[in-house]
């Protein structure tokens, strides 16, 4: 055997489009190559060129998955982030909102301020050990459900490989024609706008997906779906836009969401059953035309037994998202109880349901805990 790097990431430099194809119309070549790849790469442009319009014609696109892009998206809206990153193809490095603090339009900020200092007082007299450092990200974790998904926030490197890009170009480009009139769909059309307006010209005629009948997997086709839980899983939740973005980062998972037809909205459990709950709820509805990241949404979830286990893995834990890890408990009530006539799916999932991840068989945690094993699973924050 032998290996060698054909081509790689080079910082500041942008790979044309031009290059791109004669790219992958030389990776096409390898599949019937009668020499060797030296051969192959020396061959007339033109011969490489009538490769790559054959491929495109035919419909066999993924030798353009080869060539890569590394995108700097700055100011994308967080719905465009989260319907990026649900098509799996893609690498990529996101400014928190969790962590960081968030300057949005007036409206929204006027309120974001204000519940930092609320979540702040609520959450230092609760939680009197917590330095001054945490309960500031944690008061803007729970500020930021406030903040729009049309919100241009987000900074975010998006790396993606060349077929993928141009389906996704021709996926914006179908969502923008359609006949979808509601506030949503018209805001998201404008989106896209901006985003194709944005991006170089790597667009190339015909590498599209329409001859597979493809679209954005965000955006469910069926209004319902079967719950079903076994060696793979089907179950359907509310959960706010927020915690559906942190669900894609499970990439083996399938996520697909629906607006409601009435708004409802995420209460953070610190100011669950307090005074301040019809505050929030009253402050958060007066944004529901901005689509805030607390507006709960309706979120099917799919995948086997063994990636769901990996998802808890990551989720049931002190320092995850607290509306995700409570979610996660809760499908694994339902899967414990789904499958306890079947022995061997259920001993399976059984050690992986008592506690946090520090409690998992063989788990060794090296990040500090500020809750324990015990107190992560009841945590309020």
């Amino acid at each position: 055997m032998r290996i060698k790097i054909i081509a790689s990431t080079k910082v500041g430099y942008t790979l044309s489009k031009q290059e791109a194809i004669d790219f992958s119309g030389k990776s096409a070549g390898i599949c019937y190559l009668p020499n060797d790849v030296e051969t192959l790469f020396s061959e007339p442009a033109e011969k490489t060129q009538k490769r790559a319009n054959g491929n495109i014609i035919s419909g066999h696109h993924s030798v353009f998955d080869h060539p890569t892009y590394n995108l700097c998206l700055e100011g994308i809206p967080k719905i465009l982030a989260m319907i990026l990153n649900n098509e799996k193809v893609y690498s990529t490095s996101e400014k928190s909102a969790r962590y960081t603090h968030m300057d949005p339009s007036p409206q929204e900020k006027e309120l974001y301020e204000k519940w930092i200092e609320l979540f702040s007082k609520q959450i230092s007299l609760k939680h009197p050990n917590f330095d001054d450092t945490k309960v500031k990200k944690l008061a803007q974790e729970n500020a930021r459900y406030l903040i729009s998904v049309f919100t241009p926030a987000t900074v975010m490197e998006y790396t993606v490989n060349f077929r993928q890009l141009n389906y996704i170009i021709n996926w914006a480009k179908d969502y923008i024609e359609n006949d979808e009139t509601s506030q949503f769909a018209i805001k998201l059309k404008e989106t896209f706008k901006e985003f194709l307006n944005a991006l170089p010209d790597l667009e190339v005629d015909g590498l599209d997906s329409r001859i597979k009948n493809r679209s954005f997997s965000l955006f469910s086709k069926r209004n319902l779906r079967n719950e079903e839980f076994g060696e793979n899983y089907s179950t359907t939740y509310l959960a706010s836009f927020a915690q559906l973005a942190q669900a894609q980062r499970h990439r083996t998972l399938s996520y697909e969401m629906t607006l409601l037809d009435e708004p409802q909205f995420y209460v953070p459990p610190i100011i669950k059953d307090t005074t301040f709950e019809e505050q929030w709820l009253k402050d958060i509805s007066s944004l529901k035309e901005f689509f805030p990241q607390g507006m709960l949404i309706q979120v099917n979830e799919r995948g086997t037994i063994e990636n769901f286990v990996l998802k808890c893995m990551e989720r049931l834990c002190g320092s995850a998202q607290l509306e995700i890890m409570q979610q996660t408990q809760k499908t694994m009530l339902k899967y414990l109880d789904s499958t306890k006539d079947i022995p061997e799916l259920y001993n399976y999932l059984l050690p992986y349901s008592k506690g946090a991840r520090c409690t998992f068989p063989g788990w060794k945690c090296t990040s500090k805990c500020i809750f324990g094993g015990k107190d992560a699973m009841t945590r309020d924050i």
